[in-house]
């Protein structure tokens, strides 16, 4: 009998070892994420505005492929800069239990909301291409040092108009901080030039037609201007158009924004003067790369939660520098 019980004892004993040695298995599972849960196979849903403009579109892609190859599902949506879309597309991710949003916010205080939603969800929320206006809330923002390439534009604006001239501007989404940044960059450095005299300004939202359009008002009002600076190539390449069909092309120097495809090509055919490359490719897959390490160790690696990236000025001589959309080579 004692021989028995002592069998019992150690069959006993070797079980509730085991069971220990498996609960510290699931333990050390639940240590990779940084919310206390597993990672592997999670979705990070990724929104960003609208992805028929190549800029976007390249931003959501790249940030898809990033999360894809970091062993995430990843689902791409679009706000079109309506923040109750928005609204509802985190409503969504929070239903399908998203791990990490990557958002590029339809409204600098409209998202805000938005972003404080997927927080009560204990959903973590990184922000790309534009800031919202508190800090906080997001994991991290990650975008384009605006200023720097405003700066950057305006300087090649500068050099390619007449000493004396009247120019335009296009201005981008009045909700999207961005607009303002560019704008303000702009005025610094050409109100150093009193020859160039700014006689008209409008809201074309980043989009190619209303930039065509925008164009042919202020053409009518300002039938003798020499150039216009544009907020982003969308609106930039509408304005050309404009220029083509009143036969004014070859008088009105044009200045972009964003490096897209299209106006690569369009300086390559010498209707663009210049734009300034946005690295969107590369602050989209950091974004997801600072998810990453935030659902692994609860840390992002960055040391602050707004980071720029610098812009690049893309004339004439840098046209053939891309290996992809919105990527120059190394």
């Amino acid at each position: 009998m004692k021989s028995r019980t002592a069998l019992l004892t150690l069959l006993v004993s070797a079980t509730l070892t085991l069971a220990g040695c498996g609960s510290g298995g699931s333990s050390s599972n639940n240590a990779s994420g940084g919310s206390g849960k597993s990672t592997k196979g999670g979705l990070i849903t990724i929104i960003v505005n609208d992805p028929s403009n190549p800029y976007w579109k390249t931003e959501g892609s790249v940030a898809a492929a990033e999360a894809k190859s970091l062993g995430y599902k990843a689902n791409v949506a679009a706000s079109k800069g309506d923040t109750n879309t928005e609204s509802t597309l985190i409503d969504t991710a929070i239903t399908n239990k998203s791990v990490a949003i990557i958002l590029d916010p339809a409204n600098a205080s409209g998202s805000i909301g938005a972003v404080k939603k997927a927080n009560a969800a204990k959903i973590p929320v990184f922000l790309v291409n534009a800031e919202i206006n508190q800090e906080g809330l997001a994991k991290a923002q990650l975008v384009s040092n605006n200023a720097q390439g405003a700066a950057l534009g305006a300087q090649q604006f500068v050099k390619v108009m007449p000493k004396k001239a009247d120019y335009v501007e296009l201005y981008g989404a009045p909700s999207d901080n961005n607009a303002q940044t560019r704008s303000n960059g702009y005025s610094t450095v050409i109100s150093q030039y009193p020859g160039l005299k700014k006689v008209g300004k409008e809201v074309a939202n980043w989009d190619r037609t209303q930039g065509h359009d925008k164009m042919q008002s202020l053409l009518q009002a300002h039938p003798k201007i020499s150039g216009v600076i544009a907020g982003n190539d969308e609106m930039a390449l509408g304005a050309i158009a404009a220029l083509k069909e009143a036969g004014k092309l070859k008088q009105v120097k044009v200045g972009g924004f964003d490096g897209s495809p299209d106006a690569v090509d369009a300086i390559k055919k010498g209707e663009l003067q210049y734009t300034v490359l946005q690295p969107v490719a590369s602050f989209a897959k950091k974004a997801v790369d600072e998810a990453d390490q935030y659902l692994k160790t609860g840390k992002t690696g960055a040391s602050a939660e707004k980071q720029a990236f610098d812009c690049i000025l893309i004339t004439k001589a840098k046209v053939n520098d891309f290996s992809g959309p919105f990527t120059l080579k190394k």
